[in-house]
């Protein structure tokens, strides 16, 4: 199997659980309404995953005078942009803009992980 799809497939099961992790930590009372099991939440990771490599590079080109003025924070709305988009896009898990930006913070988290095991190990063979 290609080296690219092996990597897509951890981050999908990653951001799949990052998901998770983001919906236990913010609760139900902020706006999260949770009518889904561990399908709804792999299908959300790979509905993410999909739009975290297509269309997020385009935003951020799009909003880079936004990113240039802010010193990089507008990241943090293009971030809970990409987890909105995605959820809109998921059956069973609703969320605010805002538990968005949170969940993309914690998203950025594990993505950030995953590159960094992914780069020291290509560095290391």
């Amino acid at each position: 199997m290609n080296r690219r799809y092996i990597i897509f497939i951890v981050r999908w099961l990653f951001n799949s659980l990052g998901l998770w992790v983001a919906v236990q930590l913010l609760g139900t009372a902020n706006g999260i309404d949770v009518n889904t099991g561990v399908a709804g939440y792999l299908l959300a990771g790979l509905i993410f995953s999909i739009v975290n490599s297509v269309i997020k590079p385009l935003i951020v080109i799009l909003a880079l005078p936004a990113i240039l003025v802010t010193l990089g924070f507008f990241i943090l709305i293009v971030n809970g942009l990409m987890v909105y988009i995605s959820l809109r896009f998921t059956p069973g898990i609703e969320m605010t803009f805002l538990n968005s930006i949170f969940a993309g913070m914690i998203l950025s988290l594990v993505n950030y992980i995953v590159s960094a095991v992914f780069v020291k190990r290509s560095n290391i063979a």
